[in-house]
Order: C-alpha cells, then structure tokens, then sequence
C-alpha cells in the first residue's frame, strides 16, 4: 500500500470531518458519537456540536491488563485510555463520497466485555475495504463496571455498553452518506463479547431499522442465562460507587466483582455483560421471542471456530494433559459457543428468516491453539505488522494467513452486500451452510 498520505473532508449533517488518505483507502478516526456521565446512558451529540473529532490515534475505555494479550500480539500499542471514549473510526476506500451507496460494515470488538477498543491496530479494516469496496466503521464503547453491572443501589446503569453501540448505530444511520455508505445496507458484525453483543442488538428495544445484516463471530451464547445470582454477588463485592468515585477505586472495584465472579464457574469466566431485564434488553425469558420478531427484518450470519476454548486452556489445570485437554475443548467448544450458534440459526430460520452459518477451521501451521477463539480476525483484518508475534498465528507466514484471510474477507462482504455468504471455497479453511 502507498505511504503518501493526502488529506480528505467529509462533509455530514453534522459537520466536516477530516480523513487521511493512504494509497486504497481514506481513514477518519477519532469521531465522537455521543457524550456520557459516569454511569449513565449516552447522549447523542446535537446540531450546535458540530463535527467533533479526537485529534489522538486511538481511544479505548479504561481496563484493566488484558491476560490474552500474547495470543493477539501487541494490540494495544499506541492506543490511550479515557472514559470519554465514544469514538467511531471509518475507513472508506479512496475515491468514495455521497452518492456511492456502498455496504456499510459496523465492527462491534471483543474482550469479554471488560478489555479492547474498537480502533486497536489488530483491527485495522483497510484490506477487507480496499479488496471489497465497503465501508467499515469501528465502534469504541465503554467497559466493565463502566458499562455493563447494575447496581442495586441504583447508582450504576446495566448496559451501558449496549446502549453505547445503538447510539454510535445511530450517527451511522443519520451520516454514513456522507462518507459513500448506504443507511439502508448496514451489517453489524462482532467477535466474542462482541458477537454476544451483536446477538442481543437483536434483541434489543430501539434497534429495529439500523442495521439490516448481523454477523455473530463465537459469541459465548451458552453462559447467557440464569446470571442473577452472579449479577448480584458481583454487585456486592464491588461495593457502592458514587460518579466522582477516583477512577482508580472504580477499577479496583471492578478487579474485586470479577473476583466474586469466580466461584460461579463457566458463568463467572465471562462475569460482565449484557443484562436481561435493564434498557434495552427485555427479561430473560422474551430473548427468543424477540429474536423471532427480527428474524425477518435482519438476515443473520452466525458461527464459530472448530476450536474455541483452546484460547483459554492454558489456565485450566486439568487440561494440562493433551487427552484431557483435547476432550475438554471439544466438551467446552460444543457447549458455550457452537450448541448456541446452531440454536440461533435454527430459530431465526423457523421463524421465516435468512439464517446462515459458519464454521472455521484454519489451522495455522506450528499453532498448538488450532482452530482457536480469535483466530479469524488476523484474518479479516490482515495486517503483518499488527499481528506479528500473535501466539494465534502459530508459525503461519505472510503468504499462508493471506491466503486463508483471502477467503474469509470475502464470505463476510459477499454476506454483507447480498445477505449470503457465498458457497465453501476451501473446507480446510472456512465452512458455510445457509438454512
């Protein structure tokens, strides 16, 4: 890709944005998409605000250290951390302005709901945009106990998180013309909390209408139900928390829920998330239903990787043996991520939906992880440099992760300009069924 970088204006209703060209594509970075107290939901930004953009390259919710951080290489580099982060990054291709109508691809990141940012350089979209002429917006929302635990004392929202993606889906709808994109062709897609976070957009009160497409990438949908008790204990150790709490107690708190969490098992290795019962969510028990009713409004890729849970064996004692620990990954794989995703389809299916599935099988050559948790986002956002050194990628050299990466980037755009993903080109690679 050329390194001449020239600058480019987009002019939106609510304001002129500025974007950095970069041979194929033009990337906007730092668009504020609301404003939010601590603890409370967003708000989105008015006329009077104009256009307000980060000058710094990348934002992302305070956190705490990230334990997966080896398996992805080095993520985090050059990314700051700020409460304010309700920032969106879009990359369009060069040349692309109003009138274009081009698929609009809206990236949801993951982290068990607690780690990530939308803009890390992992997920730099600029090969997926140029190969495919899409346009991919990146959203950063807010985290942990920032936002996504109640508190029973009512200082602190459940879902805030979510909340925060409908608003960023939101400025989407209301501006992405500006920058070559269709309002109206509008797919969502997300990996692990993220894909958790994708399925219950679905779900959710107010999203009907801003998105047309979903793509669910290993979203851990089996440890989704009966989390009250957990909700609670976590709410306990955490302790009351005012808004101008430092933001230091706020973290510690947070590292003291998490803790609480643990007792509750497979539940607790995900304790933060979305919340039944709170905005926008209804009560556990009318999810389906309301996945029923979006089934014929928002056609559905779902899936996952053949391997999942290889990502996290290493801090299971019993899986120190390669038998037990092959049985356990195939045991936890088919029940937090693969069981559900078929579910999903299934339901979305029999309710008269387009519902097609997906499931990965790379293997990266000289990876003891497999088919792992993550291991198509190198893939979908190939980039050399970001993902160098990422334990996910085992010894796969350039060539080899191009040529896998070459077919996952296309299923996903196909999916996100037709609604079907197209047939399996390499069963070694990527598998796809649509029901």
């Amino acid at each position: 890709m050329a390194t001449d970088l020239t600058q480019q204006g987009f002019t939106t209703a609510a304001g002129t944005f500025s974007g950095t060209g970069d041979g194929a594509v033009v990337r906007v970075r730092g668009v504020v998409y609301a404003r939010a107290e601590r603890f409370r939901a967003p708000v989105p930004l008015t006329a009077a605000d104009g256009a307000v953009q980060d000058p710094r390259p990348a934002v992302a919710c305070p956190q705490l250290p990230d334990p997966a951080e080896a398996q992805l290489g080095r993520p985090y580099a050059g990314v700051e951390h700020d409460e304010a982060c309700h920032r969106l990054a879009i990359t369009v291709p060069a040349g692309a302005g109003p009138g274009d109508d081009l698929p609009v691809m809206v990236w949801v990141h993951g982290g068990s709901y607690v780690t990530g940012g939308g803009d890390l350089p992992v997920y730099d979209p600029a090969l997926l945009v140029a190969e495919h002429r899409v346009v991919v917006v990146s959203v950063t929302y807010r985290l942990g106990l920032l936002g996504y635990l109640a508190s029973a004392d009512g200082r602190r929202h459940a879902n805030l998180g979510l909340l925060d993606q409908l608003a960023a889906l939101r400025w989407v709808r209301a501006n992405i013309a500006a920058f070559g994109g269709d309002p109206a062709a509008v797919t969502v897609f997300g990996e692990s909390a993220g894909g958790d976070a994708v399925a219950h957009l679905l779900a959710a009160d107010g999203a009907r209408g801003l998105f047309r497409r979903a793509v669910v990438q290993s979203a851990p949908l089996g440890l989704r139900r009966r989390r009250d008790r957990l909700r609670a204990a976590m709410d306990r150790a955490a302790g009351s928390l005012g808004a101008d709490a430092p933001l230091e107690r706020v973290l510690a708190a947070q590292r003291a829920a998490e803790s609480a969490a643990g007792r509750f098992g497979l539940r607790g290795a995900m304790p933060f998330g979305t919340q039944y019962g709170h905005a926008p969510l209804p009560a556990e028990e009318e999810v389906e239903e309301r996945w029923r009713a979006a089934a014929r409004h928002v056609d559905v890729l779902v899936g996952t990787t053949a391997e999942e849970t290889s990502f996290f064996a290493d801090g299971v004692p019993l899986m120190g043996r390669p038998v037990l620990r092959r049985a356990g990954v195939a045991a936890t794989t088919e029940a937090v991520f693969a069981r559900p995703a078929r579910r999903l389809a299934r339901l979305l299916a029999a309710a008269g939906g387009t519902a097609a599935e997906y499931r990965v099988l790379w293997r990266p050559p000289g990876s003891r992880l497999g088919a792992t948790h993550t291991v198509e986002l190198p893939l979908l956002f190939e980039d050399p440099v970001a993902w160098r050194g990422a334990l996910v990628l085992g010894a796969a050299d350039a060539a080899e992760v191009h040529r896998a990466g070459v077919l996952v980037r296309a299923a996903w755009a196909r999916f996100a300009r037709t609604g079907d993903p197209g047939p399996t080109r390499d069963p070694s690679v990527l598998r796809l069924r649509t029901r």
